[in-house]
C-alpha cells in the first residue's frame, strides 16, 4: 500500500514539473549581459554579473582573436577606433570600458562565469573580417580556453560562419551549438549534426513552421534580438526555447 502510495506521488510530481516546464518553456538570454537597465557596459564582467543576478538561463558575449592569438570580448571588430584583430593583446589591455572596467579578456570572462552553475555562457564566435583561417583558429582557441577551464557544462556556442558551427562539433562533439545566420533549414541543421538555431526573429516571422519543425527533431530554437513586449509574447505563445534580449527584466515580466 505505501510503495502504490509513493508511486502515485512520484508520478503526480513528475506530471506537475512536465507540466510546469512546458507552461513557462521559453527561457531568457541576456543579450551581451544584462546592461541595458543596470548601467553596466554591453559585453562586461558587471553585464555578464548582472545577468546572472537576474537568474537568466544564459549571458550571451562575442569573442575575437588579436593579433597575437589572445582572445577578448567585444561586439564589434573595433573598439575606440582601435581593431581588435590588428592590435596586440598588450594595445588591447590598455582600454577602458564606459563603466571603467578593462576589456574583458575571454580568460576572465569564463572564470568569472564559472563561478556558478545556473546561468549558460552563450559565447558567439565573431567571423574574422581578415579571412576564414582566422575564423576557424580563433574556434579552436575558444573550444580550448573553455576546457581548459573546466567550464564546458555551462557553455553553449553561436556562430554565423556555419564552418565554425561544424568546427565546434568537431573539437566539442558534446557541446550546444546554435547556427546564427538564418539561411538554413531545420533539415539542414539536423543533417550537420547541430543543436539547434540562433535566428533573427524577422527569419521565425518569414518561416513560422521552424520552431514546430525544430523541436519536431529535438532541436532548439532562439530568438534574437527581441526587445518589445508584443514580439516576445508572439514567441512565447509559439513556444520558442530561448529569446535573446536587450531587455530580460521585461521578459522575465511577461514569463511569469
Amino acid at each position: 500500500m505505501k510503495k502504490n502510495i509513493l508511486a502515485f506521488a512520484v508520478s503526480l510530481f513528475c506530471l506537475i514539473s512536465v507540466e510546469g516546464m512546458s507552461q513557462n518553456k521559453t527561457r531568457v538570454i541576456a543579450h551581451r549581459g544584462a546592461w541595458k537597465n543596470t548601467g553596466a557596459t554591453e559585453n562586461s564582467i558587471a553585464a555578464l554579473e548582472n545577468a546572472i543576478k537576474l537568474g537568466c538561463y544564459g549571458s550571451e558575449f562575442d569573442v575575437h582573436m588579436s593579433t597575437d592569438s589572445v582572445l577578448f570580448v567585444n561586439h564589434d571588430h573595433t573598439i575606440q577606433g582601435t581593431d581588435i584583430e590588428k592590435a596586440t593583446s598588450q594595445e588591447l589591455s590598455q582600454i577602458k570600458l564606459g563603466n571603467g572596467e578593462t576589456l574583458p579578456t575571454l580568460e576572465s570572462y569564463l572564470k568569472t562565469g564559472g563561478k556558478q552553475k545556473n546561468t549558460r555562457l552563450i559565447l558567439e564566435i565573431k567571423t574574422s573580417s581578415i579571412n576564414k583561417e582566422r575564423s576557424l583558429a580563433l574556434t579552436t582557441k575558444c573550444v580550448e580556453m573553455v576546457k581548459k577551464l573546466n567550464v564546458e557544462k555551462i557553455t553553449d556556442y553561436i556562430a554565423f560562419d556555419f564552418d565554425v558551427c561544424l568546427k565546434v562539433k568537431q573539437l566539442a562533439p558534446k557541446a550546444h551549438v546554435e547556427y546564427l545566420n538564418g539561411d538554413k533549414t531545420p533539415a539542414e541543421i539536423l543533417a550537420a549534426g547541430l543543436s539547434g538555431i540562433d535566428y533573427h526573429y524577422s527569419v521565425y516571422k518569414k518561416n513560422e513552421n521552424y520552431i514546430e519543425e525544430m523541436h519536431k527533431e529535438k532541436l532548439t530554437t532562439n530568438a534574437w534580438t527581441v526587445n518589445d513586449k508584443s514580439t516576445m509574447q508572439w514567441f512565447i505563445d509559439k513556444k520558442v526555447d530561448f529569446i535573446t534580449t536587450n531587455e530580460p527584466e521585461q521578459l522575465f515580466e511577461l514569463l511569469k
